[in-house]
């Protein structure tokens, strides 16, 4: 199975591309070069580690009939000083908001998308360190 894009030049530092039918802009901001018609690169792999496990939990959630009322995954990057800048490791922090939400089962749906389901997880602990934590508000 293979996934392909192709990402058109706009202009500037500007580029887009369509993946499954949703337009997508990247750009630089204007010190670099660019016009910010949209976020650069770097942070979109954060994005897509944060939907892709995210989508997992619920759906491993949902089928252990758990309900949580909110639900949010933010992720923190560390970046290299030096060029060419990369991601060396990324925190993940879970926060969940329900009654009565037990700790052992968002634990197992957790780690269950980051070894067994969350590909974007498996991609990234082959380049930089992945780490998480879970949190109930």
């Amino acid at each position: 199975m293979k996934e392909s894009i192709d990402l058109k030049w706009r202009d500037k530092m500007a580029f887009e591309t369509e993946v499954n039918g949703h337009q997508i802009i990247v750009d630089a901001k204007e010190e670099v070069g660019g016009t910010d018609q949209g976020p650069p690169p770097k942070p979109l792999m954060m994005v897509a580690l944060a939907g892709c496990t995210a989508m997992d939990v619920i759906s491993i959630l949902n089928k252990m009939r758990i309900q949580v009322e909110d639900f949010h995954v933010k992720i923190e990057g560390d970046l290299t000083e030096e060029h060419p800048k990369h991601f060396t490791a990324m925190h993940m922090i879970y926060e969940f908001k329900g009654i009565d939400l037990p700790m052992d089962k968002l634990e197992r749906a957790v780690q269950l998308s980051q070894e067994n389901y969350c590909g974007v997880s498996v991609s990234y602990k082959k380049a930089m360190r992945l780490t998480h934590e879970i949190r109930i508000l």
